[in-house]
């Protein structure tokens, strides 16, 4: 067997086990990734409804941070009674009841590996995930020799790909 054939071969079976190990990783990643377009909707989104008590006399600042509530806004003020779009902020009694929405558990965990960051131990995860998918990428080129014309067809549709996905980056 020739060297370049060794290579080859190895780089098949490689990318054969991978894909295999990598299976589900990829379809909660593609799951994730499509639910992940629509997070600025409530597709999926269930409403909460939430009354608790936190500190008194916040400012709007204050108030949004306490909630945690994206792009706060308080709307007006009636005497001690705070009205913003989600609810209302007793400022004398601290009482707060508005409503969020979430979306299911199992959801909001394929979401949380999806995005994960530095501090959070499953980065460590989406790094080796990553590198594995440019292994995929890399790999593809050693799955037929040049030569052949399913490589060269291969090569047409890789142009296609990077001319695509240069149309989308820049529109």
């Amino acid at each position: 067997m020739t060297k370049k054939k060794k290579s080859s071969n190895l780089m098949r079976i490689i990318h054969r086990y991978l894909g295999f190990f990598l299976a589900g990783i990829m379809a909660v990643y593609a799951l994730s990734g499509i639910i992940l377009i629509f997070r600025d909707t409530d597709f999926l989104k269930q409403e909460k409804n939430i009354v608790k008590t936190i500190a008194l006399n916040l400012n709007e600042e204050d108030l949004g941070k306490e909630l945690h509530l994206k792009k706060f806004k308080a709307e007006r003020e009636e005497g001690d009674i705070v009205f913003f779009k989600e609810g209302t902020y007793n400022k004398k009694t601290g009482a707060a009841d508005y409503k969020t929405t979430s979306q299911p558990f199992i959801i909001e965990k394929m979401n949380h590996l999806h995005k994960a960051k530095t501090g959070d131990p499953l980065f460590f995860l989406n790094i080796f995930f990553g590198v594995s998918l440019f292994f995929f990428v890399i790999s593809t080129f050693w799955m037929f020799t040049p030569k052949t014309t399913i490589f060269k067809k291969g090569m047409y549709f890789t142009a296609a790909g990077i001319v695509l996905t240069l149309i989308m980056l820049f529109l």
